[in-house]
């Protein structure tokens, strides 16, 4: 029941905002941003390597600005962390956020365990994101996800939609952003090991995620 209720709400959710933003006339505001790629490769003591991002994934992705990129730390009891960034200057036209939990089956990860937890950033109220544990094969990994627009973050992809409404009514905008963090559980580790790294390393990133995705 909960899990109809939830579809049906999504289904709503986004005819709503389809249909809301194509119909909208006014001339949207598109504001200036910094590319993601010119996000500084060290951040704190991490340090970053920039990954390739297929054609074919931009592609299904739409017009957006992406970044994917390798953190290490300078300690060896940190993992290594992936970040994926994905920011759309305009939602309606139809190129919109894809949620990873189309994502991430899509592309082999299946979820193990589904959860939410609190990140506290510096200078920012503490906010909610998306705890998936996922496995492809032998692998195993931690991916923290979350929905960024205007200086405020969201787990939930029904009040990233609410949220991109209300925005297009009350700003005339509809830009937003998905961060997502990925570590790898290494055999004989632990998932709260994973889950440290992913949380120091976004303590690092959430100081200047506002510089490229504008608030």
């Amino acid at each position: 029941m909960l899990v109809n209720f939830r579809f049906t709400l999504t289904v709503v959710l986004l005819g709503g905002c389809a249909i809301f933003l194509r119909s909208h006339s006014r001339q949207e505001t598109i504001l200036e941003h910094r590319p993601l790629a010119s996000l500084p490769l060290q951040l704190g003591s991490w340090s970053g390597r920039d990954e390739a991002i297929s054609t074919e994934v931009t592609e299904k992705l739409g017009n957006g600005d992406f970044l994917s990129r390798m953190y290490r730390a300078d300690s060896a009891n940190r993992s290594p962390v992936s970040l994926f960034m994905a920011y759309f200057p305009s939602q309606r036209t139809g190129d919109t956020i894809h949620s990873p939990q189309n994502c991430l089956p899509g592309s082999g990860w299946f979820p193990l365990e589904v959860s939410r937890i609190t990140l506290n950033g510096p200078d920012h109220a503490p906010f909610r994101v998306n705890r998936y544990y996922v496995s492809k094969g032998e692998d195993r990994a931690l991916v923290l996800y979350w929905y960024w627009a205007h200086d405020r973050g969201v787990a939930s992809e029904y009040w990233a939609k609410f949220y991109l409404i209300t925005d297009a009514i009350r700003l005339n905008r509809s830009d937003g952003a998905l961060i997502r963090l990925t570590a790898y559980v290494r055999p004989g580790d632990t998932t709260d090991n994973a889950q440290k790294s992913l949380v120091a390393f976004s303590g690092e990133l959430m100081p200047v995620i506002d510089t490229y995705v504008p608030n």
